[in-house]
Formats: C-alpha cells, sequence, structure tokens
C-alpha cells in the first residue's frame, strides 16, 4: 500500500529522477526480496525487543526484592555485568535468526501495547522462577553468599538462554529451525557459564565451585522454566492483539 515510485536503469532520465527506487535489471523479483528482508529485519527487531525488555523487568524486581529480604547482595555488581555481557551475545546473534515462513507471509505491525504485555507477563514469570531459586538455596540448600550467587548466576543466565528459543517463534520450540549462529553462540555461552564456578577466573569473580546435586537442580529449574514459557507464550499468543 505504500505509494513508491519504480523506475529501471534504461528509463529516460526524468522517469528516473521521479522514482524513489531505480532497478538496475528489468526484474521486479527484487523488490519481492527486498520485501520479505524487510519483515525478516522488523520481526527480529522485535523479538530482541521482547526479550530484552521482559528480561531486564523481571531482573529488575527480582533484585530489587532479593536485595530487601536477603543478608546479602545476591549477585555482586561484576557478577551482574557479567550475566549481562554473556546473555547479550545469542541476542545479537537473532538478527541472522530464520523467520517463521508464515510470519513473513504478511506485514508485521508495531504494536507498543503487545509489547508492554509481553514484558509484564514474561518478567514476571522470570521473577516467579528466581524467588523459587531463591526459597530452595536459601532454605533447603542454605547455601553460603558465594554459593548462592554462583547458583543464581547459572540459572539466571541459562534461563535468559531458554527463553531466546521460547519466544523466537510462534510455533512449538521444535518446530521452528534457529539459525547456526545463535545455536553455536547459545551453546558456548550455556558451557561457559557452567565452567566458570570450576575455572581459576571464577573465584576472582567471587564464584565458588556447585555441589553436584546443587547444579543439577539449577539445571532442572531452568529446564522448568522453558517448558512453562512454551505454555506461556501459547495462552499469549491466542489472547494477544496480534501474533
Amino acid at each position: 500500500m505504500a505509494d513508491v515510485g519504480i523506475s529501471v536503469d534504461t528509463a529516460v532520465d526524468v522517469a528516473k529522477e521521479s522514482a524513489a527506487v531505480v532497478l538496475l535489471n528489468k526484474d521486479i523479483d527484487v523488490l519481492l526480496e527486498g520485501i520479505i528482508e524487510g519483515r525478516r529485519t522488523f520481526i527480529n527487531t522485535q523479538k530482541y525487543i521482547f526479550l530484552t525488555t521482559s528480561a531486564n523487568f523481571g531482573n529488575m524486581f527480582s533484585m530489587g526484592v532479593l536485595s530487601l529480604v536477603l543478608p546479602f547482595l545476591p549477585l555482586l555488581p561484576t557478577q551482574i555485568l557479567l550475566n549481562n555481557f554473556l546473555s547479550d551475545l545469542p541476542t545479537l546473534a537473532l538478527a541472522s535468526d530464520k523467520v517463521d515462513a508464515a510470519t513473513v507471509a504478511k506485514p508485521a505491525i508495531w504494536n507498543i501495547k503487545n509489547t508492554r504485555k509481553f514484558m509484564f507477563v514474561f518478567g514476571m514469570q522470570s521473577s516467579v522462577f528466581d524467588m523459587l531459586s531463591f526459597v530452595i538455596l536459601f532454605f533447603i540448600f542454605r547455601a553460603e553468599p558465594a554459593t548462592f550467587r554462583t547458583a543464581w548466576f547459572i540459572e539466571s543466565l541459562l534461563t535468559e538462554i531458554i527463553i531466546i528459543f521460547v519466544i523466537r517463534t510462534g510455533k512449538s520450540i521444535l518446530r521452528s529451525r534457529p539459525s547456526l549462529y545463535l545455536v553455536i553462540i547459545s551453546l558456548a555461552v550455556v558451557t561457559v557459564s557452567i565452567l566458570l564456578p570450576y575455572l581459576p577466573i571464577g573465584e576472582k569473580l567471587g564464584m565458588t565451585a556447585l555441589p553436584v546435586n546443587l547444579l543439577i537442580c539449577m539445571i532442572l529449574i531452568s529446564i522448568a522454566y522453558g517448558l512453562t514459557g512454551e505454555l506461556l507464550k501459547k495462552k499469549f499468543l491466542r489472547f494477544s492483539d496480534a501474533v
């Protein structure tokens, strides 16, 4: 529906000067490719905005609550910065992510209302699982500050990676293939987050090696978070103004 003047390179000068787009070849398929690429870029940008707004809202809420009830800081400043840096790496790969064919079949619409809904719904989901981790760490494992921070660092990072694959598609997570770059970077970040406490640099960052049962518990919580996010996504899309 856009009013765009189109001409070709072999047209008369006045036609080319008045056109917004000049085709170097007499082939309008390039216009179709441009439209599809534009829609793909818009959708991947929307994924990034959904992810960062909900994650930041959830982390802010969790840190605020835990800071009021814990006798120590839930994460050290360096750990927060490292967590943010590592979690940002896979989101950068969203620019190259694949987009479902059904999604690019129609124009995407920017809907700030849905973005706000998404931020609150998935941000609060993140906070609920953060609170669950807090209860398990503080009351069941009786974790010391260093152990608490290490476990929550891993759980927070794993959940942020998992939710990327949940929200990147309106389909089931198993029915939509992500880009290879996104998979590789995400696996690398997960590996680093789990191994970091066991490496010499982990001690300098205020981390400590976790008992195996505690590490498994954090992984299971992260998996449960992903499954919950998948169910929540279906309900959100059903009642959302736009998919």
